[in-house]
This record gives structure tokens, sequence and C-alpha cells, in this order.
């Protein structure tokens, strides 16, 4: 009797298991049906965030559903991405980060999630190049004017960046190194009120994607030196590179990567691919993106194969150089 009382229990319990698979796989066959939220871990107005809420548009028609932008700044994107990784793995939220994935390992001692394992991985995006802006009345009228500038009067120059270990300190990193100086940092939380201080002119330069920064470069809102790539842009042609002002091998390039939480169901982690491809190849999207600077990675990229081995690939590039500089954010 005994013997018969637990096999029942035993059957019940693998059938309510069978159950339980059952419902996840019809949620996610029928996903989404409500609003995707899709979390930019840096400030609002910023590069990212002018990127999701592009993409966010034209995903939203593709997926039938809302894609609800929601900024989580701080920490240099880690408390955004931390949060995206705890979150229930359904689907319904979603990271859009930058290259500060891969360097974020290397800069943060008592990371929480594991850039690697703790998401699934959706694709690659968009490559951005960065400019080098300064404040509307800088004196330097072009890029070797300002290298020598910069030499020149290294004790009273500031530049600006969104937090230590974030692209634009590492930018502005390689630029001092390059030039074998150093000049006062002044960090903002996030790159759009830094932005906003170098057109108030409260502080003199900054290295910022062009996604942010084209707008108020064509409104003559602020000075416009160089672009980081090893060559020119589309979108600022008459602009040379920093290698053409006299800095060999510097070459500094943002991308993005759409990810998930780790254990979201496969079927949801494809429909979501399938509309980032889809934006992707949206006219309102590309011209979009083609305006700000941003140049769409090829197809290989835009998938969770192409994003995993990227990513892995930029975290051996990047954490040698971190710690070799012994820069750390906390």
């Amino acid at each position: 009797m005994r013997a018969a009382i637990c096999g029942m229990l035993l059957a019940s319990a693998w059938l309510l298991a069978g159950c339980k698979g059952g419902d996840a796989d019809t949620a996610a066959q029928s996903y989404p049906t409500r609003p995707v939220t899709l979390v930019v871990p840096f400030a609002a107005g910023g590069p990212t965030d002018v990127l999701a809420r592009t993409l966010a548009a034209s995903m939203s028609q593709t997926l039938g559903q809302s894609v609800v932008v929601e900024n989580k700044p701080g920490a240099g994107g880690t408390i955004g991405a931390a949060f995206v990784a705890r979150t229930q793995p359904d689907g319904y939220t979603l990271l859009l980060h930058h290259t500060g994935m891969a360097t974020s390992k290397a800069l943060y001692r008592n990371l929480t999630y594991d850039p690697m394992s703790a998401f699934e991985f959706i694709g690659q995006v968009v490559d951005v190049p960065m400019t080098v802006v300064g404040r509307p009345d800088l004196p330097p009228a072009t890029l070797p004017e300002l290298l020598a500038y910069i030499k020149a009067n290294q004790k009273t120059l500031n530049l600006a960046h969104s937090g230590a270990g974030s692209v634009s300190h590492l930018c502005a990193m390689l630029l001092q190194r390059a030039l074998g100086v150093e000049v006062t940092s002044v960090q903002f939380q996030g790159t759009a009120p830094a932005l906003v201080a170098l057109i108030g002119g409260h502080v003199d330069l900054l290295c910022d994607q062009t996604t942010q920064t084209v707008p108020h470069i064509h409104a003559g809102r602020v000075k416009l030196y160089g672009v980081t790539p090893g060559t020119r842009i589309a979108a600022l042609p008459d602009t040379p590179t920093l290698q053409e002002g006299g800095l060999p091998g510097f070459e500094v390039v943002v991308w993005h990567g759409l990810y998930a939480p780790k254990g979201t169901p496969k079927a949801a982690l494809d429909k979501v691919n399938a509309a980032l491809r889809a934006a992707l190849k949206d006219p309102a999207v590309t011209q979009r993106l083609v305006e700000l600077g941003a140049q769409i990675v090829p197809d290989a990229k835009q998938t969770p194969a192409g994003l995993r081995d990227w990513l892995q690939a930029e975290i051996d590039k990047w954490t040698p150089v971190i710690r070799a500089a012994g820069v750390y954010a906390d």
C-alpha cells in the first residue's frame, strides 16, 4: 500500500513537471503577449539610449508588442547589466550594452555576474566611431593644433568622461597615453550630461560616440577635431582620423550587442533575433544610423554565435590592456 501511494505521488510530480514544462514551451511559442523591456545601462539621451530607441520602434512592429526602453545607469553599465542578469528569463527583459560588456570583468573586481555565462546572446548590432570634440570656444582650429595645445596646456585643461572604465574614459586614457600627457579628468553620470557641460563651456574636451555628437556637431554647438576609427567615416567625411593627425595606431570603435538573461527560451530568443535583423534592414532605421555615423555589422555578426565569439575576443583584447594600466573602477 505504501509503495503504491509513493508511486502515485511520483507519477503526480512527473505529470505536474510535464505540465509546467508544457506551459513554458507554450508561453515561449506565443511570445510576446505583452510589452518587452529593453534595458539600457546608461543615462537617457546618451549614445546607447539613442540607438536603443531607434531599434525599439522597428522591433515593436515585428514583434507585435511595444518594446519599451528603460534606463538603469550607473557603475559603467554594470548596474543595468546585473539587473538583467538576475531577471526572470522569459524574454520580456533584454539588455543593449556596448564595449563595456567586455571591459567590466577586468575593471570591476567584485562584479556580481560573468559576462560570458550570465546571459543568452542574441546578436551584435552596430559599430559606432567616436569623436574628439571640444567646447565651442576652445582656441585650436584643427586636430594638429589641438594635439599641440593639449601638450602645452595639460596642467589647465580638463577632459570629461562618463566614469572609470567607460568607453569615453578608455578613449581619453588612450589619447593621453599617445600624447604622453596627463590632464584633469571630470567624471559625469553618463556622456549625455558630459556633453551638456561641454556645450555650456564648463569642460574642455570629450571623447564620445557619433550617435550622440553628430547632431551637435552639425548645429555648431561643439567643436569637432577628429574621429577615432582607422579610416574616415561617411557621416563626417571631411574630418581627419586621429591617426592622420599624428597618432599612429590610434583606433577606437564602440560595438553594441543585444542580450537576454541566461535560460531565456530559445523560441523567444529566435523571435527577438528575427526582430533585430528586420530592424537592421528597415530603411528608416538604416538611414537614421547612417546619419549618426553608426555602421551596421555584417549578417554573420547579427547572430548569437557571432556576438558570443566577438565578446570573448574583446574580453581577451581589453583585459591585459586594463590590467597593465592598473585601472580599476571599484
